[in-house]
């Protein structure tokens, strides 16, 4: 272990990895701050299967994931195409994600209705048009319930799917994730969410059968998400968590975006790859510590 380290930078692909993806180099960033705020324990809490999986390091290939099969969708492939600069900032556009994530996982109520206006004010501006099947325009919406629809279920689906494939799963806790997740949706305006893991497959069957498409930005958004402006060694172990993503993805989806089949191999090589990463960065985010620290605060308070 200790010469893959080595290999990997040690220390500094640590301190890299968390700028990478929260922002900042302590992976503390300020609006992590928010986990500290409230006097309740939110929406999931310490026993919850929001916080196994939302708190293991699987979501680093979950969130791949999500962005590729978002991509399926050509409303939101249009929607970040046209109002996100994804292409000349895509570690601010991860950041952003990543917040909206772990406040929403581990904050309090508080926190999280402060991080839900926050996200609406965005989606507010989020509309246009989008190319469906037989070049017709079709409106859309960012606060649109289809559409926050597909993005819910495609996130739900995808940390669910790569918690699982990945092998950090002790326990079936499809069910119990997917109907705690389903509260998250509440605050961005979707009510519907699917509650079971049977609701959940019946709906990315529909959305395949019926509204997933290829449009003329799919490939060039597609090969973005595949290859990042990372530096060398950032790329190295993005293409290993990146191929993993693409092992656990269903047709018609690699088919809509233009991926062939990886072999599930992929999966193997990056638990040791996380599991390393995790050895280097610790157990628990600092975002949950805070969130502990929050809750065993009130938990004192009440005695």
């Amino acid at each position: 272990m200790h010469k893959l380290i080595a290999v990997l930078g040690g220390n500094k692909a640590a301190v890299a990895f968390r700028k990478t993806v929260s922002g900042d180099p302590t992976g503390a960033p300020q609006w992590a701050q928010q986990m500290a705020i409230g006097n309740d324990v939110g929406l999931f809490g310490e026993e919850s299967a929001v916080w196994q999986v939302h708190g293991c390091i699987s979501t680093l290939v979950g969130g791949i994931r999500a962005l590729l099969m978002q991509a399926a969708h050509p409303a939101a492939l249009t929607g970040v195409a046209e109002h996100s600069n994804y292409d000349t900032d895509p570690l601010g556009r991860l950041e952003r994600t990543t917040r909206w994530l772990t406040i929403t996982s581990f904050g309090s109520t508080e926190a999280i209705e402060n991080e839900a206006r926050r996200v609406n004010e965005i989606h507010k501006r989020v509309t246009g048009n989008f190319p469906s099947s037989g070049n017709q325009s079709q409106p859309y919406s960012a606060r649109d319930p289809r559409f926050l629809l597909w993005v819910h279920c495609a996130f739900t689906e995808s940390f669910l799917r790569t918690f699982e494939e990945l092998g950090y799963a002790t326990l079936d806790l499809g069910d119990k994730y997917i109907g705690e997740w389903s509260k998250s949706a509440i605050p961005l305006g979707l009510v519907s969410a699917p509650m079971t893991r049977a609701e959940l497959h019946q709906e990315m069957e529909r959305f395949a059968s019926q509204e997933v498409s290829t449009i003329p930005m799919t490939p060039p958004i597609v090969a973005f998400i595949l290859k990042p402006p990372f530096g060398k060694g950032g790329l190295f172990f993005y293409k290993i968590l990146c191929n993993a993503a693409i092992s656990t993805i269903d047709q018609p989806f690699l088919s809509i975006l233009g991926l062939k089949k990886r072999s599930k191999k992929w999966l193997k090589l990056s638990r040791v790859l996380l599991d390393l990463l995790s050895y280097m960065l610790g157990h628990e985010s600092p975002s949950q510590k805070i969130a502990r620290e929050r809750i065993k605060r009130i938990e004192l308070s009440h005695e």
